[in-house]
């Protein structure tokens, strides 16, 4: 191939990868939300032009990934995009390892539990098991959640190496979700550490009020955290004893799971 042929061939992988980014963007920004979005909102958001914006969701429309609503002209995830992603969280290695641990952690707490992978800056739940009692937590397969609001997000950064764990603090946007979620980087730090010295973590109602979670990680046989698992608890139903209640359980889970992980040996 020569000099000006090659140019061209990677000139246009670039300009190919560009436009695959954009339409991810759109995609996530589409599936992250809790109700469907607008062309305006969805332009806003992604700070794309309102063409390009139309001309991403067209193609998205047309391999079933998005679904525009006729009446409200609002976008939301299609059936092919929901189909996918079933059938990878039905084929984790990790989910089928966790599941039946899971349950039983469930049945034990009789409170809600949530596994979760890293996401690029988050963590996203890739099961949930819900609590059997009438009240239960806001929240679905799919759903992304910050690694500094989230009791599986500290988890996840407190059983990383010092390297890796600030390669992502320094990327972190902090919002505030309530009240009492840490949106200083300095503070975070600190409950990182303190999460690493009781070996969980604590969402005191920072990403949701009125809700209470412990979160672990579970350990790859790489030595870092695979997947995080939390129980997520309604205030009001928070027993005296949480360290026999619920984090005693957890640690349990998440140490056999990791186990299994390892296989023998």
């Amino acid at each position: 191939m020569s000099a000006p042929d090659k140019a061209t061939e990677d000139q246009t992988k670039i300009a190919g990868t560009a436009a695959f980014s954009k339409f991810m963007a759109v995609l996530q920004l589409i599936a992250d939300q809790d109700a469907p979005l607008s062309i305006a909102q969805l332009a806003a958001l992604s700070g794309y032009p309102r063409p390009t914006v139309y001309r991403i969701l067209a193609a998205l429309m047309a391999e079933g990934m998005v679904l525009e609503n006729p009446r409200t002209k609002q976008f939301e995830v299609g059936p092919r995009l929901i189909n996918l992603a079933s059938r990878a969280w039905d084929r984790s290695d990790i989910r089928a390892t966790a599941i039946e641990h899971l349950r039983a952690l469930r049945d034990a707490t009789r409170e809600t539990v949530h596994l979760a992978l890293p996401s690029d800056a988050g963590m996203v739940y890739i099961e949930k098991l819900e609590s059997p009692q009438a009240v239960r937590m806001d929240s679905r397969i799919g759903t992304r959640v910050t690694l500094y609001s989230s009791s599986v997000g500290k988890s996840y950064l407190a059983a990383l190496d010092e390297d890796r764990r600030e390669r992502l603090l320094r990327g972190i946007r902090m919002e505030r979700f309530t009240e009492h979620t840490i949106t200083d980087l300095a503070a975070l730090r600190r409950e990182i550490e303190e999460t690493r010295a009781r070996g969980y973590a604590e969402d005191r109602e920072e990403n949701e009020a009125q809700i209470f979670c412990y979160g672990s990680a579970i350990i790859g046989p790489d030595g870092l955290p695979a997947a995080c698992i939390s129980i997520s608890i309604p205030l009001f139903r928070r027993l005296e004893d949480p360290l026999q209640t619920y984090v005693k359980p957890l640690l349990d889970t998440c140490a056999a799971i990791s186990r299994k992980l390892a296989g023998p040996g």
